[in-house]
């Protein structure tokens, strides 16, 4: 074997989770050269792995939003790189059209998606020469982890393995003092995954009189502007300015403890190894969330407003020093 596609085009916290198949890969097949497939918003986070070999990007999304000229010819030219390489295997873990018309287009025989009821977009399956198992039942990440052993015949063991390097932006997050900080992603990309106001500040004054600094990172004006509320009433909390995907990552990696809800930028802070609580309030943790012994945790049910109470727990937890608790520091 010498040389795989994987197809992940979206979005950045699946993207992040998704890169431990790789890892996975090159252990079962030492030497073979792993390419990956994503849209041009999300291709700098695959390019944080080390163990990526090429990566191949278009803007879909963008050409879908505004069907631009410049935008269409860079789609035409990433065919030609995708088509560049003959693979032994295309593993396709998205499982829209936009991910099956790539998998299509690029060159291999054996081209594998999920079952037809398991497809984001069933119409997505006029690409696939085979198919999946059944879809493991819990965590999904861990499931595209099985899903690509059961195609490439090794199953998957052990812990995620990320291996990730960040790029230096030379952008400084915030001024280097005393005492640890905490980020509070208090965002989301939807209304009702959103953790109230008012539980955010008392989280963020109880971390204040535990010694952490807080900054707030923000994406949109709307977003900002909660960032503003949340930091009026935490003196001293800081309002970061507008990042890049990869600068926040850098801000996430000088932190000393991340909370957020079920967003992208939590799961990088997971996967960076970091101290980190996430939020569930109308997704499913037992399938999105995260987990590490005394380092990650996920709470809420996902039907309902976790209580500040549980918070504080889990932010006690990530913070128990294993060997306390019984366990070996190399599990957590």
């Amino acid at each position: 074997m010498k040389r795989i596609l994987i197809v992940k085009v979206t979005s950045l916290g699946d993207i992040v989770q998704a890169l431990p198949v790789i890892a996975d890969i090159k252990r079962a097949f030492p030497g073979v050269q792993v390419d990956w497939a994503a849209d041009e918003a999300f291709a700098e986070v695959v390019h944080w792995s080390q163990s990526v070999d090429r990566v191949l990007c278009a803007p879909l999304r963008r050409f879908k939003k505004a069907r631009r000229w410049a935008d269409f010819k860079a789609i035409a030219a990433s065919i030609g790189e995708l088509r560049a390489y003959r693979y032994d295997f295309i593993i396709d873990i998205q499982g829209v059209y936009k991910s099956a018309i790539i998998a299509f287009l690029a060159r291999s025989s054996r081209r594998y998606g999920y079952r037809a009821k398991d497809l984001g977009e069933r119409g997505a399956a006029f690409a696939y020469t085979g198919r999946f198992g059944p879809r493991p039942a819990g965590n999904a990440w861990q499931g595209m982890r099985i899903s690509a052993g059961e195609v490439l015949g090794y199953v998957p063991d052990g812990p995620q393995i990320y291996d990730l390097k960040l790029p230096d932006t030379g952008v400084v997050p915030f001024e280097a003092g005393e005492g640890p900080v905490a980020a509070l992603f208090h965002a989301t990309s939807k209304d009702d995954k959103k953790w109230p106001l008012t539980h955010w500040v008392a989280v963020g004054q109880e971390l204040m009189q535990r010694g952490f600094r807080i900054v707030l990172p923000w994406g949109s004006d709307g977003e900002r502007e909660e960032a503003v509320a949340i930091a009026a009433q935490l003196p001293g909390a800081t309002v970061l300015p507008k990042l890049s995907v990869t600068e926040i990552a850098r801000m996430i990696d000088a932190c000393s403890l991340v909370i957020g809800t079920d967003t992208g930028f939590v799961h990088v802070a997971h996967a960076l190894q970091k101290r980190t609580v996430m939020i569930f309030v109308a997704t499913s943790p037992s399938h999105f969330g995260i987990e590490a012994p005394f380092r990650s945790i996920s709470i809420g049910d996902g039907h309902s407003v976790p209580p500040v109470s549980e918070a504080l727990r889990a932010i006690d937890y990530v913070h128990t020093d294993p060997r306390t608790a019984g366990v070996s520091a190399t599990a957590a």
